[in-house]
């Protein structure tokens, strides 16, 4: 017999999310690439598309600004003097009280109680002290008094110990003992540790023995221990930074009625001081300004301080602006802390946002150590700017079929019926299925008789090659302009359609400035624009003419984008001259070029950015001596006008 398969469900205890859907890569491969074509390093790029997030994930500078306000928050709503305000009010119920009872009686002894309370210093801590012997008739007043010096115990030893409220359920003369024989242990475990003496971790494996309860961290040595007391000191010291230098006054002198024992003060003045020594490095000199109504004690105002600290800390996390910074330096259960859970979510995905980007080859590292993108997110790229230039075309942008397969002919995927004189193969499994129908439909015997009606045959078209230059100009001008991301947005399309739809086309990318240099696409991805005064036009086409001649079997096109007329050209040994307005001597280099690439039957169009009237003459005569033509382009629309015009050369063939 088997059993049923029983399931058990449980709360979720954090870790991923299995319900979390996967990261999709594409729009943070797309937001990478705009902005290293913008002229960003991947390493910013990548930094900047983590500050700002996804649709679907808020960045870190969502996160940085609720820690922010999380910050403004708890200053905006609390102030400091809840332990002075309480007290003062215990004070007044005890005094009030007191006097009540003496009003009640008609003797000397109740007289004399009337005008010790009449004498009284108008200071708070100053009236507790002056009440420390002070012999109380009426059991509320003297429980009231004997309320505060518990309340400043608790608060002075809340403020330095997290585990302090768990041990102080009660204040009884033995409890303040065990208290008193603890901070002594303890400034005498931490001189010795000062001092070096050799028997320190016997000593702080006894200590945690007999007092381990005061210490639920349970700190593993002598330094993790420190670390806690002194992060915990220094924000009580940042607390009384942080008030009045009444208010601090008051404090002091008033724990020195924590329990009524003046050694409880004196033992914690002492572990200060010891641990200010130890762990210089803590913060104890900063000061936070609290201006709301909510009044804090001590040891409230001690975990407002931390929680002021623990988000700066936050905030320096989320910043990523110090050397060898990364995602997983975030301290996630101090984030849920002040955040909760969903930033903690939020957090997590854009550090695994990060990780798979460079898990699965979008970003990688050079040599060096720098970022770049790797030919799959360049792959992306152009697949999104093809993917708008085909919407801006409206058009299909497939393959041009043709009536008979050449030489060159290779297969297109679809059939078609057998015609007199076809030499294309034959396509085996549509001709048997055409027989199979056809003699099975008409007598039923199951014998399959292929007949010429049946043959089907592959279909190929014929590939004319061409040899393509795209020249595009990368003077200062294009950047200034705002040109440069456009330029970068069509040279991916094109490439990305002749590389993946015309494969055997031969596309060469030839940038122009003061030289020209010819580049593959990643680095013309990358390329920053820099000043430098020249638009070369004749050293582009030289490039561009080497490149045509080096495929003398496929059809020139050239492509050139620019927003200036010809002011360099390239002299004989190899230095570019520049000259502005553009000299006889450059005009004369450039159109000479032009002549020799319309030699080899080109197809030469140039698409011309700007409206200047200078340009446009240029221009013009370009496209007459070449036998080519202008197209004149906004930035937006270039994509579209580049990538249709090599396809209307490529219908032309």
């Amino acid at each position: 017999m088997t059993l049923p398969e029983s399931y058990s469900y449980g709360p979720y205890h954090g870790g991923p999310d299995p319900l979390a859907p996967p990261i999709d890569l594409r729009e943070a491969i797309d937001e990478i690439g705009e902005e290293v074509m913008a002229g960003a390093s991947p390493r910013s790029a990548l930094d900047e598309l983590l500050r700002r997030g996804t649709r679907s994930t808020p960045g870190l500078d969502e996160l940085t600004r609720r820690l922010w306000q999380r910050r403004s928050e708890i200053q905006r709503r609390h102030r400091l003097d809840g332990t002075l305000q309480e007290v003062r009010r215990l004070l007044d119920e005890a005094v009030a009280a007191e006097r009540r009872a003496a009003l009640a009686e008609d003797t000397d002894e109740a007289r004399f109680r009337r005008a010790r309370l009449d004498a009284l210093p108008t200071g708070t801590a100053a009236a507790v002290s002056e009440l420390a012997d002070y012999q109380w008739a009426t059991e509320t007043g003297r429980q009231a008094y004997e309320r505060i010096r518990e309340l400043l115990g608790q608060q002075l030893l809340r403020s330095r110990f997290e585990g302090m409220a768990e041990v102080l359920r009660s204040t009884t003369p033995r409890d303040v003992e065990r208290i008193n024989r603890m901070l002594a242990d303890l400034n005498a475990l931490l001189a010795a540790h000062a001092q070096s003496f050799g028997d320190v971790e016997q000593r702080f494996a006894e200590f945690m023995r007999r007092h381990g309860e005061f210490f639920p961290e349970n700190p593993r040595d002598i330094d993790e221990l420190i670390d806690v007391l002194a992060a915990r000191a220094a924000a009580a010291q940042r607390m009384l930074n942080s008030m009045t230098p009444e208010q601090r006054g008051e404090l002091a002198e008033l724990s020195r009625q924590a329990f009524g024992d003046p050694r409880i003060a004196q033992q914690l003045s002492q572990l200060d001081d010891q641990l200010r020594a130890l762990r210089p490095g803590q913060d104890w000199t900063s000061s936070a300004r609290f201006r709301g109504d909510d009044p804090l004690g001590l040891a409230d105002g001690v975990r407002a301080m931390t929680d002021l600290s623990e988000l700066d800390a936050l905030a320096e996390q989320l910043s990523q602006g110090y050397p060898g910074a990364s995602l997983e330096d975030i301290d996630l259960d101090a984030l849920q802390r002040q955040l909760g859970p969903d930033a903690v979510v939020d957090a997590r995905r854009l550090a695994e946002l990060e990780r798979e980007l460079r898990r699965q080859g979008i970003v990688e590292r050079t040599p060096d150590g720098a970022l770049r993108l790797t030919p799959r997110a360049l792959r992306r790229l152009g697949e999104t700017a093809l993917a708008d230039v085909v919407r801006s075309l409206r058009t299909r942008t497939g393959r041009r079929d043709t009536a008979s397969a050449g030489a060159a002919g290779e297969p297109t995927g679809a059939t078609r019926p057998w015609e007199f004189g076809d030499s294309e193969p034959w396509a085996v499994p549509q001709t048997v299925r055409n027989a199979v129908l056809r003699t099975a439909a008409a007598d039923g015997s199951g014998r399959v008789r292929l007949d010429v009606s049946d043959v089907e045959v592959v279909e190929t078209e014929h590939r004319a090659r061409a040899a393509v230059a795209l020249c595009v100009d990368t003077s200062w001008s294009m950047v200034t302009e705002g040109r440069w991301l456009p330029m970068k947005r069509m040279a991916l399309a094109l490439h990305h359609l002749i590389s993946t739809r015309f494969r055997g086309d031969a596309l060469e990318v030839v940038t122009f400035g003061r030289y020209a240099q010819s580049v593959r696409i990643e680095e013309l991805v990358g390329l920053e624009g820099t000043w430098e005064q020249g638009t070369n036009a004749h050293h582009a086409l030289l490039l561009a003419e080497r490149h045509l001649r080096r495929h003398p079997d496929a059809t020139p096109v050239v492509l050139m984008v620019t927003d200036g007329e010809p002011t360099a050209h390239l002299e004989s040994d190899g230095v570019a001259e520049f000259d502005y307005p553009p000299s006889p001597r450059t005009l004369g280099k450039t159109l000479s070029e032009v002549d020799r690439i319309a030699k080899l039957g080109a197809a030469f169009t140039v698409f011309r950015l700007g409206d200047e009237p200078r340009l446009e003459a240029f221009v013009d005569l370009l496209a007459r001596r070449a036998g080519g033509r202008v197209v004149a382009s906004d930035p937006d629309g270039l994509g579209a006008a580049v990538v249709g015009d090599y396809l209307r050369h490529r219908r032309a063939r």
